[in-house]
């Protein structure tokens, strides 16, 4: 995420008290977006982390830092709450997609017909329609070592995996696929019982996920709709995620389950995704902005941190 320690002003305050930020969400998966294309001073990560922190500071699912781009509208890094940076989050996408074109029609007078983004993941593309924004998300990965997985294999649809420990309403198998960041799909009957805190870290973090993965349980409704809860890397069960609801639609198609445009329904709301004929994966929903303010100096104590 970057190197260096924040330079702290002379009274002791860090010196992004007073930075404006904006509290915006898409289906109530919350983010702190921070604009540092004036030039704000670098975050350390235990900065990032009092940031995200519901009790002692704002409180995000992620923390977005937006920055000047050369090749696209806008550069986007996206924050767990842990401080660590990832790679891809579709409704943190859909909420920045938003704010810029709300920039753009005050600097034209018009809306724009798209807003391209810079991310870790590649540049995506958002477009606007009906109230709603829709983000091209790419080619979505299947490949083994592009997902990644530990160890060696070819069919990334249907990978065995014994997880009776865990929970044995579970099925014995999982589909993997990379939408920006790593997924783990697993498709099963009454995911509403199931206890994501007591099974989400050990998936999250198994071994035959090297870089951890993002855990989604999929229930197949109908051939066009699909319910699903999610457990984040890193942050644990959120409302909704873009790039989950992306990889279950992908896995959805490749299992044949679904067909067509898919509903996805998560505890925050519906998104939905369709692959187009290139193979891109196109996710489309709504964004809000809740609310906005400034950094407060309380937020990261007098020494800065």
């Amino acid at each position: 995420m970057g190197s260096g320690i924040i330079t702290k002003a002379t009274n002791g305050v860090s010196k992004h008290a007073g930075l404006p930020f904006r509290k915006m969400h898409g289906l109530g998966n919350d983010f702190v977006v921070i604009d540092t294309r004036g030039g704000a001073p670098q975050f350390t990560q235990a900065e990032l982390e009092r940031i995200a922190d519901r009790r002692f500071g704002i409180g995000c699912d992620q923390l977005i830092l937006l920055e000047a781009s050369v090749n696209a509208d806008i550069r986007m890094r996206i924050f767990n709450p842990d401080g660590g940076e990832v790679e891809a989050c579709g409704n943190a996408t859909r909420c920045i997609a938003s704010l810029i074109g709300q920039e753009k029609v005050a600097e034209n007078k018009s809306g724009p017909s798209s807003i391209s983004i810079e991310t870790v993941a590649g540049t995506l593309i958002g477009t606007f329609g009906k109230g709603l924004i829709s983000i091209d998300m790419g080619l979505p990965e299947t490949a083994w070592a592009a997902i990644p997985l530990a160890g060696e294999g070819a069919d990334t649809r249907r990978i065995p995996l014994d997880c009776s420990a865990i929970d044995p309403a579970l099925p014995g198998w999982f589909t993997a696929v990379n939408m920006g960041n790593p997924h783990g799909v697993f498709f099963l009957e009454g995911v509403d019982g199931l206890d994501l805190p007591k099974i989400g870290p050990p998936l999250e973090t198994h071994a035959i996920f090297p870089r951890k993965a993002n855990i989604s349980f999929a229930e197949v409704l109908a051939p066009d709709r699909i319910k699903l809860r999610v457990w984040e890397r890193a942050a644990g069960i959120t409302l909704a995620c873009g790039s989950a609801a992306c990889a279950t639609g992908v896995a959805a198609l490749e299992l044949g389950y679904c067909k067509g445009e898919i509903q996805i329904d998560l505890p925050g709301g519906a998104l939905l995704i369709r692959r187009e004929e290139r193979g891109h994966v196109i996710m489309t929903g709504p964004a809000a902005e809740a609310f906005s303010g400034t950094l407060s100096p309380g937020m990261f104590g007098t020494s800065g941190a």
